[in-house]
């Protein structure tokens, strides 16, 4: 077993727990922007899975997975901003 192999499992053991509580807090939060966090916290934890997966295999074909997850986020992010922010108003 490698050094790169205990780094792997690490990672995936510390990006599962991530997972995990993040999950939960999509399922309980109390709020709406609670939910919407969560969803962008886990779709940073799976783009970081792909990331990984890409080093260990050493391969990059998930780079436009990556973006496309990268920038799904970001778009869902700012729309729901920007309705909550003119529901405020």
């Amino acid at each position: 077993m490698t050094m790169l192999d205990v780094a792997v499992w690490v990672c995936g053991a510390i990006l599962t727990v991530a997972a995990a509580g993040t999950i939960y807090r999509l399922a309980k939060g109390p709020s709406l922007l609670d939910r919407v966090i969560a969803t962008d916290v886990l779709l940073a934890i799976v783009g970081a899975g792909l990331a990984i997966e890409m080093v260990y295999n050493h391969h990059s074909s998930n780079i436009i997975l990556l973006v496309i997850i990268s920038l799904v986020g970001f778009l869902g992010s700012v729309t729901v901003a920007r309705n909550v922010g003119l529901e405020r108003s």
